[in-house]
């Protein structure tokens, strides 16, 4: 069973997947690139969503880094925009 976090679209096609699971008794986020199939939700006329292998699966343990990580990246990209820094 998992459960979806945030969608957030990549592209047309594509939409990057947030979302956390249980596996094999562990807690995983799943930061995944889902891609449209050629399959149609017969239900809502959609495509059906597949998840690529491109992305990554972190042990909840993990968060505090992962959102610290976040946090360094929204201030770096605070500094690029006021002109304070650059790449």
């Amino acid at each position: 069973m998992s459960k979806i976090i945030k969608d957030i679209k990549k592209n047309n096609s594509e939409v990057i997947r947030i979302e956390i699971s249980e596996f094999e008794g562990k807690n995983l986020i799943h930061i995944r690139i889902w891609y449209k199939s050629k399959e149609i939700d017969q239900n809502t006329g959609e495509y059906i969503l597949k998840p690529s292998q491109k992305g990554i699966s972190l042990d909840v343990s993990k968060f505090d880094d992962l959102k610290e990580g976040i946090e360094a990246l929204g201030n770096c990209i605070a500094d690029i925009n006021s002109g304070k820094e650059t790449l």
